[in-house]
């Protein structure tokens, strides 16, 4: 038995082949065909060398494309290695670079920066160019046009046996320092993040054919829409959650609100996964603007971002016969937690979930935090967790720890335990603000700001302070059609929290510095305050 990421979307082909799994634009697939296509595009890069334990590079917006590649590495055994589609040549050279990639799939609009990386990444032997009615260049390399590439090679499915030691790499910036692969085994990061485990239960999967199976009782699957970025994690797992499910997934290239909601009428959309209020603000504002059918949704879900609470209690509202679901996680630990909001639900103080059957809070002298209401600890998951980080282990032995025989990954976010079972999460340890001693969590007071009715979204930061150390300060971008008042602004943050916890400074911004996956970009923030310091506005 494998619980191999290859061989789960495999049973699934086989149990529903005709059912449509992807819908990207105006084109479609079956599971058939989709499992034709990854076959042929893995025996493309067979001939050019790739095999088990090699890189492949993965240059694309959300596409048929980028999902078939995914599956043709593990196919091979290989491991796909997702690129940022906003990156500079220079960070795609270190990613290159860093996860010592051999072959490239990229989308033609990229062909400007794939051909300044080329130079200087000599393990990187083939390069496979996905059309995508862009006219960019791309004749100064060697490269194969991908629909080319795969009609020469053979659809047959004739690879041999897997394992659930195959491995699996996630690279991730987090919200600070350069991007970092976690290496996963399939199995793990199956049971983590890709629908091998109920989070609600505890209880895992029993074989790898138990989800193929259900798929193939079932008269249609799911459809299911994830918005963010097959860079980011929350978007590939729910697209393999679905795959392997016998599901449905539509994309859309690029997050745009309204045609999101089109989709969902469209194409009866059960299911739509975000990332926190970067992507579920303007969806909800374009919902309130427009006129769509949304009688087919059933969930809304948002995967790695605080989703505040504010905002939550707004889509409750509007959408009342819809579940409201909050999933905590990351990149290292997979998920930790679930939250489903109700309309009565009372998380005044931040966003509340129940921990998974694996998650515990760890403090910081590295012991397990006594479970009673008050206690505040570092999350961490035991378990099914990574191997660590790809080439750094310095930085393993920092966030991999075992105690009491167990092994533990503690990413860094803190969390508080409450009186009814569910703990409240709190931020990032290393954006905490020390303000004269007193902890200020960054993601506290942005959810206070993003509470306020002509606040779009916002950023808290910490800012150099002779008396206190440092100063709570905000980076906020107001609605367009508001007239932003601070003093109002002030008053309303400090009816929510603390008055040592309300920004002293601000800067007004037109948009807001978040990564593509809709993840805060800390860095971008404190970077813009630091040379825009004469603009900053006085809370009043």
């Amino acid at each position: 038995m494998a619980f191999n990421v290859a061989d789960l979307f495999e049973h699934a082909v086989d149990a529903v082949p005709d059912r449509i799994a992807v819908i990207c634009g105006d084109r479609q697939v079956t599971y058939r065909e989709l499992d034709a296509r990854a076959n042929r595009l893995a025996h493309h890069l067979a001939a050019r060398g790739v095999g088990k334990g090699d890189h492949v590079g993965v240059y694309s917006r959300n596409s048929i494309e980028a999902l078939e590649t995914m599956i043709a590495t593990y196919k091979l055994r290989a491991i796909s290695v997702s690129v940022n589609f906003r990156y500079t040549a220079d960070e795609v050279r270190y990613i290159v670079d860093n996860a010592d990639m051999v072959a490239l799939i990229h989308e033609r609009r990229y062909a400007g920066i794939v051909a300044q990386v080329l130079p200087h990444t000599p393990k990187l032997a083939d390069v496979v160019v996905v059309e995508d009615g862009s006219d960019a260049d791309y004749s100064g390399y060697n490269a194969v046009e991908y629909n080319v590439a795969i009609d020469a090679r053979s659809p047959e499915r004739d690879f041999g046996a897997r394992s659930s030691d195959d491995l699996y790499i996630l690279y991730t910036g987090g919200t600070t320092g350069f991007p970092k692969g976690v290496v996963w085994r399939h199995e793990d990061v199956w049971r983590a993040l890709g629908g091998g485990i109920d989070h609600v239960t505890g209880e895992y999967v029993k074989d790898e054919w138990e989800l193929a199976n259900r798929a193939e009782q079932s008269a249609a699957g799911v459809v299911m829409a994830p918005l963010s970025p097959l860079i980011h994690g929350a978007a590939q797992w729910a697209a393999f959650i679905g795959l392997n499910s016998g599901a449905t997934i539509v994309f859309v290239p690029q997050f745009d609100a309204d045609e999101v909601w089109r989709l969902v009428a469209k194409h009866e959309v059960n299911t739509v996964t975000v990332v926190g209020d970067a992507m579920a603000r303007p969806l909800l504002d374009a919902y309130r603007a427009g006129d769509y059918d949304t009688s087919s949704l059933r969930k809304i879900s948002s995967h790695a971002a605080l989703f505040s609470q504010s905002l939550k209690q707004q889509y409750v509202e509007m959408f009342p016969n819809v579940f409201i679901v909050d999933v905590i996680g990351s990149s290292e630990s997979g998920g930790t937690g679930i939250g489903v909001v109700t309309k009565d639900s009372d998380h005044s103080q931040g966003p509340r979930v129940k921990f998974s059957a694996q998650a515990a809070l760890i403090d910081d002298d590295g012991n397990l935090v006594e479970q009673k209401p008050g206690a505040v600890g570092r999350m961490a998951r035991t378990g099914h967790v990574p191997i660590g980080y790809y080439k750094d282990p310095a930085k393993t032995e920092k966030i991999f720890v075992e105690i009491d025989g167990k092994r533990y990954v503690v990413p860094g976010d803190y969390a508080r335990y409450e009186d009814d079972g569910t703990v409240t999460l709190l931020g990032r340890g290393s954006e905490c603000i020390n303000t004269g001693g007193e902890k200020v969590f960054p993601e506290e007071v942005e959810g206070a700001l993003r509470s306020h009715p002509d606040i779009f979204d916002a950023l808290v930061i910490g800012i150099e302070d002779e008396r206190f150390g440092q100063a709570v300060a905000a980076v906020v971008q107001p609605r367009s059609s508001s007239a932003l008042d601070l003093a109002d602004l002030d008053g309303h943050v400090r009816t929510k929290v603390a008055g040592y916890k309300a920004p002293r400074v601000y800067w007004i911004v037109d948009e807001m510095m978040r990564q593509p996956s809709g993840k805060a970009d800390y860095p971008a923030a404190k970077k813009y305050a630091a040379e825009h310091a004469g603009l900053a506005e006085p809370a009043r």
